[in-house]
């Protein structure tokens, strides 16, 4: 037969707590010093407005601390923040890149179902004009939804809480304490603006290209930042059988894989990601296909982007 006998600390002397005191104090302001670390989300990576089987619509998410910022706002983009554990509720910014379908189907959307879900505060939302008029006419569709669920679930009035703003050019976005945002105007044929966005965080910086053929704009930007997110194509798989006007607009107005790489090394960035591929559709293309072009000018580290993936 065994004993045990109970083990008990020391006492505590005077001086060993006053010491441990100090050092939990420099602890906790240690933690406070420490920059905020930037997440960021492939949401949804395909390129064009259809559905597709294999990726979900454009979409990204930012989240710095507790607050999330979206760019884009393509078809399912609740759903996506959903499977990727984000909060509805932590939606803070929302900016639209431009107002094509796929960048912008469910822009009004998004903002509905976090509301229905648990969203109170005040949420900011940035794109081309007119956001106002679109934003207000998503609210005039939605009304007697609105009207219902502030009754009947006494949730706070909408229309209070969003609060839109038009960026009719380049230069400041918004500037928070969390991140600053930069936009350049690029080049996308047909559509009357275009923008990129810059988000300067407390750790590093990210870059989104939004639809664009090869722009000077973006390299500026883009400058020395730590990530580029950026769209792709490769003009060899656009299907042949598209009509000529569609071909001829696809291919005008995208980025093929070897001037992504071009672009990434004479902005001196250090991650490209690679998003936004065109085509989606039809039988997947691996990774290695789309990053080899871009790997003859650049040499910096390269991601295919993928539906859900955290960067």
């Amino acid at each position: 037969m065994t004993s045990s006998v109970a083990r008990t600390n020391p006492p505590l002397t005077r001086r060993a707590f006053i010491a441990a005191i100090g050092a939990g104090a420099v602890s906790a302001s240690r933690a406070r010093s420490q920059p905020l670390r930037s997440r960021l989300i492939l949401l949804g990576t395909a390129g064009g407005p259809t559905p597709k089987a294999a990726r979900a619509a454009p979409a990204q998410a930012v989240l710095v601390g507790d607050r999330t910022y979206i760019v884009d706002c393509g078809n399912g983009v609740a759903r996506q923040l959903v499977l990727a554990g984000v909060p509805l509720s932590s939606i803070r910014h929302v900016l639209l890149t431009h107002l094509h379908s796929d960048h912008a189907a469910d822009y009004g959307t998004l903002l509905l179902l976090a509301w229905a879900d648990a969203l109170t505060t005040p949420v900011d939302t940035w794109g081309p004009p007119p956001l106002d008029r679109i934003t207000k006419s998503f609210f005039e569709m939605s009304g007697p939804d609105l009207d219902v669920r502030e009754r009947d679930e006494g949730k706070p009035h909408l229309q209070s809480l969003i609060h839109a703003h038009e960026v009719p050019r380049g230069g400041l976005v918004m500037r928070d304490d969390r991140v600053a945002i930069t936009a350049a105007v690029v080049e996308h044929p047909l559509v009357p603006l275009a923008l990129a966005f810059r988000f300067d965080c407390p750790d590093r910086s990210i870059v989104f290209s939004g639809d664009t053929r090869p722009s000077e704009s973006l390299v500026k930007l883009a400058r020395g930042a730590d990530v580029l997110v950026h769209e792709v194509m490769l003009p060899d798989r656009v299907p042949a059988g598209f009509s000529p006007a569609l071909r001829h607009h696809i291919l005008e107005s995208h980025t093929a894989a070897e001037d992504v790489g071009r672009i990434a090394a004479e902005a001196t960035v250090k991650t490209l990601v690679l998003s936004h591929f065109v085509p989606s559709a039809g039988p997947p293309i691996p990774d290695e296909e789309w990053i080899a072009p871009a790997r003859r000018h650049f040499s910096g580290r390269i991601v295919a982007g993928h539906d859900l993936q955290e960067l």
